[in-house]
Formats: structure tokens, C-alpha cells, sequence
């Protein structure tokens, strides 16, 4: 798709979603997780390190973004990439096609009718963001790459988590290359965690999406705009086929498979 701005006198807008609390609902990372075990792909040993990792990330203590990508796609490198990919295809249309926030969907087409780059840009893996970026009707995505060897996904990350100060670096590096050096600028970004500041503070609107405390303070410290969407299901998106459902416990934190609800 050609993106070169038309208007060599303007600079060609930018708007940025985060995906995981601010488009849907949850945590992508969490609840596909909570999917794996539930369809015997993933071990309960496993699962636990997982939640213990969220565990740290929800209160802020040490851990490596690389670590809960290291262990949910340790689930998936016996399969080859075509079959792994199908079970995220899956994973999507069964858990998180029904979590997109009626708001966003709206924001996204609204931005649109203005002649605007919509993007979506999230620590997620490219499958899940891929499909999400299609449903959403942006232009284009970022998200984390997996390398792969011999026809498998490694547990290791191909460059960088698309998180935190990547998300900023990540759009900077697209728009360079597709918009133009000096030829865009940020409008508007919508995040709903504190790791999200730095994409927030990129763009001249920022929108804390249904944010926890801690981006909440910077939020008004900032004048920041706090929006409280709705947690309400989206319609259900058609089938790309999907594994079978298999109802299991699961030891991942039960709050990350439900909605978030806003203040």
C-alpha cells in the first residue's frame, strides 16, 4: 500500500493504538496462555512461570519482556510454523475476535474519514497483531517477531519486545520509512498501561485508555485525556477455523481472562 503524503506542504497524521487493555479487552499474552493449557498444548509447569512472571509485571518488580515470550512459545516449537500459526489463528477467533472495544473500532474508522495512518503497534506476536490490525482497519502493525530455525518458531525474540520505549521506536522506524523522514507527525496515540507513556508522550492527543493507577496520575499530571470504554463484546468476526475447545482450569490469573472494567 502507497503511503507517501500527497501534500508536500503538511505533514501526513498519524494516529497509534496500543492492542492488549486498549483495543481489547485483556491481555492477549495471558489469555493466550490460559488458551494453550486449555487445549493440552501447553504444561501446567509452565503456565505457573507465566502467571508468576505477570505476577511481577502487574506490580511492577523485575522481569525480562523477553521471558513471557520465551515461555509461551516454548509451547509451540515442536509444531512447524504453518501448524503454530494455526493455533494463534485460532486462539484469535476464539478468544479475542469477541474482546475488541466498540469504542476503538469507532475511533479507528473515525480517524480514517480524516484522511489519517492508523496503526496499531503492540508486544504481542505478529499472527495475533496481524489479524487484529485487519479487524481494527488499520494500515499497517508492529509487533514482536519470533525468530525461527529449520522450519520451527525459537523461543528467542527477533530483534526487540515491541514494548515500552520499542512501541515509540517502532512507529518512528515505519513512518521514516514509509511517510518520510520530517513527513508525519503523531495526532493522536491511545494506551492504557504505564509502559505506554512513552508512545502517549509522541503524540499531540493523548488517550489513557481505561488505565491502571500509575498512568492514571501521569495521565492528569500531564492533561492527558482518561477515556473509560466499554468492556461490551464486539460481533463476532468469521471463522478462519479454530482448534476444539477443551474446558480445563487454569492456573493463569483468572482476571486476565475477564474484560477489564473501567473506573
Amino acid at each position: 500500500m502507497e503511503y507517501a503524503n500527497q501534500d508536500t506542504r503538511t505533514a501526513a497524521q498519524v494516529v497509534v493504538f496500543d492492542f492488549d487493555g486498549t483495543v481489547i479487552a485483556g491481555q492477549s499474552g495471558f489469555l493466550f496462555a490460559a488458551y494453550l493449557y486449555r487445549q493440552h498444548i501447553s504444561s501446567l509447569m509452565r503456565t505457573i512461570r507465566l502467571a508468576w512472571w505477570g505476577i511481577r509485571y502487574k506490580f511492577h518488580l523485575p522481569q525480562r519482556q523477553e521471558e513471557a515470550r520465551e515461555l509461551v512459545m516454548g509451547a509451540l516449537t515442536e509444531m512447524d510454523v504453518a501448524q503454530a500459526n494455526q493455533v494463534m489463528q485460532s486462539f484469535y477467533q476464539d478468544v479475542i475476535a469477541s474482546r475488541f472495544r466498540p469504542e476503538a473500532l469507532l475511533a479507528a474508522k473515525q480517524h480514517h474519514d480524516m484522511g489519517r495512518v492508523v496503526l496499531l503497534v503492540s508486544a504481542t506476536f505478529v499472527p495475533i497483531a496481524e489479524r487484529a490490525a485487519e479487524y481494527l482497519g488499520a494500515d499497517d502493525f508492529m509487533a514482536t517477531q519470533m525468530q525461527v530455525a529449520d522450519g520451527h518458531y525459537t523461543t528467542r525474540v527477533l530483534g526487540s519486545v515491541v514494548e515500552g520505549v520499542e512501541k515509540p521506536r517502532a512507529v518512528e522506524n515505519w513512518c521514516n520509512e514509509h511517510l518520510g523522514t520530517g513527513a508525519w507527525e503523531i495526532v493522536d496515540a491511545y494506551g492504557d498501561h504505564y509502559s505506554d507513556v512513552p508512545l502517549l508522550g509522541m503524540a499531540q492527543n493523548a488517550h489513557a485508555v481505561c488505565p491502571g493507577p500509575t498512568l492514571v496520575k501521569i495521565a492528569r499530571q500531564r492533561g492527558w485525556e482518561i477515556l473509560n470504554w466499554s468492556s461490551a463484546e464486539a460481533p463476532k468476526q468469521p471463522s478462519a477455523g479454530s482448534v476444539s475447545h477443551q474446558s480445563m482450569d487454569s492456573l493463569v490469573d483468572k482476571s486476565s481472562e475477564l474484560p477489564k472494567k473501567c473506573n
